[in-house]
């Protein structure tokens, strides 16, 4: 495995992580706008743009974005992108040093067992290496799949509650990240062609238009609930359909046979850590970890 890719990768997760955290803590702060139509939608992102933490996220977002694109022009899809699962643990440290708050230890155990579980079955996988480009039929079958199941998961959000919408809009995102990755791979496959082979491509143009999608529905997931619920979707998710996009884009391909078995291993293990996420004190009731406190003591402001 390429060391530089491997460092790009981490780097790439470490600045995701804290544009996650610091746009969260924007997003909580702004008084709400009451409303639902697109003057509504405006105000509310007018005042989450006029927070100097979204604009150190949105900073933050774009060294990810430079440090994801270097990955991916030295290493494989299958392997950069589950990488950035370290981002899990990135998100609780950063966000215990932003919110001034530490994370309970299930909730430690909890994210512990995803990524633990995410490494496991990676490991035993072991993705090999395919080629830079896809035909562009094949583009058309699986994106075109995975644009279907994005428009049906945002479909459903409307109708949820809490966790469980986050989690939803947090899948819709992370499928639309690793779209973007994914298109990002071809482009830097044509780097050799130089800038006229990039910008007569139209991988080039659907990349910037998925990656402005996920920015913007990743604004939606995060005032749809806490990172607690959200993360494990958006990391995990972006992780595990890279490795499903390796393999139908670039002809990837994982392990099978005996290997079946650890990696079912793993699949359960983080299906048991997104359950002990999910009935967490912290996200099922108040006062959670990546909330801004609106006191000092512990006496409740008034109305």
């Amino acid at each position: 495995m390429n060391a530089l890719t491997v460092v790009m990768a981490l780097l790439s997760a470490l600045f995701n992580a804290a544009a996650s955290v610091l746009q969260r803590r924007a997003a909580v702060e702004p008084a709400e706008v009451p409303g639902r139509g697109a003057r509504a939608v405006a105000a509310r992102l007018a005042g989450l743009m006029s927070h100097p933490y979204w604009w150190a996220g949105a900073t933050a977002m774009l060294l990810s974005a430079v440090f994801q694109v270097v990955a991916l022009g030295t290493g494989q899809l299958a392997v950069v992108q589950p990488l950035l699962a370290s981002e899990l643990l990135f998100t609780l440290l950063i966000g215990a040093v932003v919110f001034r708050r530490r994370p309970g230890a299930g909730m430690w155990g909890s994210f512990a067992m995803l990524a633990g579980g995410l490494a496991l079955f990676l490991l035993s996988a072991s993705p090999s290496q395919g080629g830079d480009r896809a035909g562009d039929w094949r583009w058309l079958a699986v994106g075109g799949g995975l644009a279907c199941c994005v428009a049906v998961l945002l479909s459903v959000a409307p109708r949820l509650r809490g966790p469980l919408q986050a989690a939803t809009l947090g899948t819709a995102t992370a499928a639309c990240f690793a779209l973007t990755a994914a298109l990002v791979k071809e482009v830097t496959g044509r780097f050799p062609e130089g800038v006229p082979g990039i910008l007569t491509t139209w991988q080039t143009y659907a990349g910037a238009a998925s990656g402005l999608l996920a920015v913007l529905l990743l604004q939606w997931t995060l005032r749809a609930g806490t990172l607690s619920a959200s993360q494990p979707a958006l990391t995990l998710g972006d992780a595990l359909i890279s490795v499903a996009l390796g393999v139908l884009l670039f002809g990837e391909s994982i392990a099978l046979g005996w290997r079946l078995l650890p990696e079912a291993a793993g699949v359960a293990l983080m299906a048991a850590g997104i359950v002990g996420l999910t009935r967490s004190p912290a996200v099922t009731a108040g006062g959670s970890w990546d909330e801004v406190e609106t006191e000092s003591s512990g006496a409740r402001p008034s109305a």
